[in-house]
C-alpha cells in the first residue's frame, strides 16, 4: 500500500490508470477527505491543502478535529486467545498491554 503523512494523518494513494491521475483518501476518519494530483507533487499539495482544509473548517466550527487514533484500543477475543495471549506476554516478562502493543506494531510495519 503506498500512503504519504501529514500533520499526524495518513492518506492511502493509488493510481487511476484510466483518468492517469494519482487519487488520495485519508485513513482512519469517519469524514471522507479525498484529494488527486497528476503528478506527485501535484498530489502532495493537494493532500496537504485537503487537510489544512479540514483543519480550518473544524476550527471554525469550533469543534476538536477527529485523530485517527486515540491510543485506545477495545478487543474482543475468544477466552483461549485472551489466555495465551497473556502466557505469552507473562514468558516474555511483559505486561499484556506492552506484548500486544509490540504484535500490533510488528503486523503494522510501523
Amino acid at each position: 500500500m503506498n500512503t504519504m503523512s501529514y500533520k499526524g494523518y495518513t492518506a492511502r494513494v493509488d493510481f487511476d490508470e484510466r483518468d492517469s491521475i494519482f487519487v488520495g483518501r485519508v485513513l482512519g476518519l469517519r469524514d471522507i477527505i479525498s484529494f488527486e494530483g497528476s503528478t506527485v507533487a501535484k498530489l502532495r499539495a493537494e493532500f496537504e491543502a485537503a487537510i489544512n482544509d479540514f483543519l480550518r473548517d473544524c476550527a471554525e466550527r469550533g469543534i476538536a478535529p477527529e485523530k485517527p487514533a486515540s491510543g485506545k484500543i477495545m478487543l474482543r477475543v475468544p477466552p483461549e486467545i485472551h489466555a495465551a495471549a497473556t502466557v505469552a506476554a507473562q514468558a516474555c516478562g511483559k505486561s499484556l498491554n506492552q506484548w500486544a502493543t509490540e504484535a500490533l506494531r510488528d503486523a503494522a510495519h510501523v
